[in-house]
């Protein structure tokens, strides 16, 4: 089992889907966790208490995170809570099930796409770096997609936002690393969480979802925080700057 007792890390959108899997991932490996919620906090208190039974410092805090006001107080909240922060997983974001045909996506689908997809991952950075930069270290993992990679017809604003953090990452990588600060990215493909529900768990969205998947099944939210967590390791001191893809096989690229 990978370690990281006596890390502080801070993980956005942890209340569900892959953000829940790595908040209790990262406590079961020994890091003091808080992780922000956007509008549930009963499903955060549920993962609260799913991942202080082994152990470490597990907090919530309510976060808009495409306003800068509320990424700084989560920053500053889990500075005060933790001491530091070791490790900054970026996962919060949206998918839209209805279809965005270009000519019919509205500035509004597409300026909250934007906003809660890619300003959300920009602002927490924002607020972290400078205290990663102070204490010289640090590892950044930031969720993107296999939309990312190859675009996404019909939604192709969540293409674009998952696109924009690969760009970011990369660019921070180099920027970051005299800092010995890490970045690096996670992108998984279909993945078996609220967010997908309504197309994986129809019959024919199913079918049409695993037809490229070389594993032929989609993803676990658990599989992917394995990857999350190995990112934020010290089993990965020499990687920056890199696309991790996690997608059974579906978007087959380096």
């Amino acid at each position: 089992m990978i370690s990281l007792a006596g890390k502080a890390a801070l993980i956005t959108g942890g209340s569900r889907g892959i953000g829940a899997a790595a908040v209790k991932l990262f406590a079961q490996a020994g890091a003091d966790v808080v992780f922000n919620y956007h509008r549930s906090k009963e499903a955060a208190a549920q993962v609260e208490q799913e991942a202080r039974k082994h152990g470490t410092r597990i907090e919530s805090l309510k976060a808009d995170l495409g306003k800068m006001a509320d990424a700084k107080k989560l920053v500053d909240f889990t500075r005060e809570r933790l001491g530091r922060i070791d490790i900054l997983v970026a996962n919060a974001g949206i998918w839209n099930e209805k279809d965005a045909p270009i000519e019919k996506m509205t500035e509004r689908e597409w300026d909250e796409m934007i906003q809660i997809n890619l300003k959300s991952v920009y602002s927490v950075i924002h607020f972290v770096a400078p205290h990663m930069i102070a204490q010289k270290s640090g590892k950044i993992v930031a969720i993107s997609s296999t939309a990312g990679q190859r675009g996404e017809a019909l939604h192709t604003h969540y293409g674009a936002s998952k696109g924009a953090i690969i760009s970011f990452v990369k660019g921070l990588a180099s920027e970051l690393g005299r800092y010995n600060i890490l970045v690096n990215c996670v992108a998984p493909g279909w993945v078996d969480t609220d967010m997908s529900a309504s197309v994986l768990r129809t019959k024919n969205g199913l079918k049409a979802a695993i037809l490229p998947i070389a594993l032929k099944r989609v993803g676990t939210a658990e599989e992917i925080a394995g990857p999350i967590l190995f990112a934020a390791s010290d089993l990965a001191t020499f990687i920056t700057g890199e696309v991790i893809n996690v997608n059974g096989g579906s978007v087959l690229c380096g």
